[in-house]
């Protein structure tokens, strides 16, 4: 079973990797589409913040968006197609994974184990928070890895990390 400390490390890998493909990149090239069904890298980082601020709120830590921030990149949300006035800013973004990770660490540090085991309700009926939390980060590691094409459609034709 994976400890609370070794689930924080890997949500912190994924931020990793987020923060390496978006060097050098602006919040214009975050907007570009992909030439097929998908989501723009402003709506891939949105939802992965919305993700992480769901964890946040489950670990009984300070969200990391407000409501109608977090709505605009939740589940089932329309694809970020243009800036407008409510799509973030890259740097709001970043600086939401990055509140969302700390926050992820610090519930994680305070949870006991009988919090992680009691069960929450989900979707898909009642789970135990930790297993919640495990899928979250499953989550996170999907959307994390679509950066990497989002990335190139920008064209910086560079080496793939």
């Amino acid at each position: 079973m994976i400890t609370p400390e070794e689930l924080v490390a890997a949500f912190e890998r994924n931020l990793s990797v987020i923060r390496r493909q978006l060097e050098g990149l602006s919040h214009e090239q975050c907007l570009l589409q992909p030439p097929f069904r998908g989501n723009c890298m402003n709506w891939v980082l949105g939802h992965l913040a919305d993700t992480r601020n769901t964890a946040c709120k489950l670990l009984g830590q300070p969200p990391v968006l407000t409501e109608a921030e977090a709505a605009r990149y939740a589940h089932g949300s329309e694809p970020v197609l243009a800036d407008g006035p409510d799509v973030l800013p890259l740097a709001r973004l970043v600086e939401a994974l990055e509140r969302g990770q700390a926050g992820i660490a610090a519930g994680l540090k305070a949870a006991t184990p009988e919090q992680l085991a009691a069960k929450i309700e989900t979707r898909r009926g009642p789970v135990p928070l930790r297993e919640r939390l495990f899928f979250l980060y499953y989550h996170d590691t999907y959307h994390s890895g679509q950066t990497e094409l989002l990335r190139q459609l920008a064209g910086t034709n560079d080496k793939i990390i």
